[in-house]
């Protein structure tokens, strides 16, 4: 009998206890890219994970007037800019997690651990493979340049991820060089910008002009749509800075009910077992460095990305957005 109950103390005290009560997510990632995930830790724990979707905006504004009263776990978004204003906010809290700390990169994490990278994406150059030769793209900086005049296409300034880019950029060198780099794409333009990545591309294959700057995940999508599309990636800066990097992700809120349980699925999301989901549902990078990228992803080719923290990226964008609009940059 007394073997028995050691042996049942000790089934107890090693079976994984799982909260009961549901997480509540909100979430500025779609539902196609986050439900199998959340569907994945369900079978796993047990636990229930209820979730809404919106703009990073509305939900961002939603938590804050909910207060205390906010049902809302954790807040998943795209974007650092994004992330570091909800922590700037205080809607975000700290979260103290060795697990987090090691599964993710200290350049792709708030320096106080209030919001943490999940996926990585690379905004880089995107490029006409029948017009554009061997050895003529370099770096972001080179595209102001006038020998590229009438042969850019960029995406509108007014989307996150244009001012998330010039924003690194003045972290990087600082605002009074960037803004004349800004001038000098400018310049370049061949036509006004694109309201999205996809028509920017597009555009390109079209022959309206050679060369822009898009997301890979965009470039994914269309050449999976369009395989025999004339355009290839091209990753800048090899020589000095690296590829311009942003990331999705997410942090538990200052006002949330189930915080444990909204750390641990954090953590989850971080592991190995998530970061092959998370990351190839969109065609994005793992954030997780011990994670292979998806083989469609992998085949884009290795590149050196910039490791400058990219929570730079909402502390310099009220800057960049000031930036670019005295650039004449729309």
């Amino acid at each position: 009998m007394k073997k028995y109950l050691l042996s049942l103390f000790a089934l107890v005290i090693t079976f994984p206890v799982y909260a009961t009560d549901p997480i509540t997510v909100y979430s500025a990632r779609k539902e196609h890219l986050i439900k199998p995930l959340f569907d994945a830790y369900t079978e796993k724990t047990g636990v229930k994970i209820q979730y809404i979707t919106d703009k990073a905006g509305p939900l961002l504004a939603r938590i804050k007037a909910e207060g205390r009263n906010t049902p809302a776990d954790l807040f998943m978004t795209v974007d650092a800019g994004n992330l570091w204003q909800a922590a700037e906010e205080g809607v975000l809290a700290v979260t103290d997690s060795k697990l987090l700390e090691t599964n993710i990169p200290v350049h792709l994490r708030d320096p106080e651990n209030r919001w943490f990278g999940l996926s990585v994406r690379a905004r880089t150059i995107v490029y006409s493979t029948e017009r554009i030769k061997d050895g003529e793209l370099t770096t972001y900086e080179d595209l102001a340049d006038a020998k590229w005049k009438g042969r850019l296409c960029l995406r509108t300034s007014k989307k996150v991820y244009n001012q998330s880019l010039v924003a690194m950029l003045i972290a990087r060198h600082g605002e009074e060089r960037t803004e004349q780099l800004v001038k000098g794409w400018v310049a370049n333009l061949a036509t006004a910008p694109f309201s999205n990545d996809t028509k920017t591309m597009e555009a390109i294959a079209a022959g309206q002009c050679d060369v822009g700057i898009v997301n890979t995940y965009y470039f994914g999508r269309l050449k999976k749509k369009k395989p025999e599309i004339k355009l290839a990636l091209f990753w800048p800066n090899q020589d000095s800075t690296g590829v311009h990097v942003n990331i999705s992700g997410a942090g538990v809120t200052k006002h949330a009910k189930n915080r444990n349980a909204a750390t641990k699925l954090l953590e989850w999301l971080s592991s190995p077992e998530a970061q092959e989901k998370f990351a190839g549902l969109n065609m994005e990078y793992p954030v997780n460095p011990a994670v292979e990228a998806d083989d469609v992803v992998k085949a884009w080719g290795e590149f050196k990305s910039d490791d400058l923290n990219v929570s730079s990226a909402g502390a310099m964008q009220a800057t960049a957005i000031k930036l670019m609009d005295r650039a004449g940059y729309r």
